[in-house]
């Protein structure tokens, strides 16, 4: 079976973005290596490495820096209308940026979206169409 497994950050400062995500997955993170964070996600895990590093790590003629919107997002999805505007509000606390408040979306679904310390958008969701396995994997529903 193909799936993704995880999806690595270069951050900017580590400690920084690693107490941010705690606070917002309030979930603890894995820190066996002091040059990477790792957080546990169900389905897929995010891995906070410094942005240099990962750069080097790809290849010595990668960019070490980054600018503007990269046309990526990543989404959190939750169980409720509720939980999108208490991880959006958790985030708020941490330091994010609130790019765009919990609303309705044009699809029937419940939206808002933030930016971390590094700049990268996030989308907290809940969808109709959605549900979740018992050990947490996002699901389209049947029907």
């Amino acid at each position: 079976m193909n799936r993704l497994t995880v999806v690595t950050l270069g951050v900017d400062d580590l400690e920084t973005s690693a107490g941010f995500y705690l606070q917002v997955f309030d979930t603890p993170p894995n820190r066996d290596h002091e040059d990477v964070c790792f957080f546990p996600l169900p389905g897929c895990w995010i891995s906070l490495f410094p942005l240099a590093h990962l750069a080097e790590d790809i290849s010595p003629s990668v960019p070490k820096s980054r600018g503007g919107f990269s046309g990526v997002t990543f989404a959190h999805n939750v169980k409720t209308r509720d939980e999108v505007v208490t991880v959006i509000e958790r985030a708020r606390a941490a330091g994010a940026v609130v790019v765009k408040e919990p609303q309705d979306t044009f699809w029937g679904g419940f939206s808002g979206y933030f930016a971390d310390p590094d700049g990268y958008h996030w989308e907290v969701v809940w969808g109709p169409m959605f549900d979740f396995t018992e050990d947490g994997a996002l699901l389209f529903k049947q029907g």
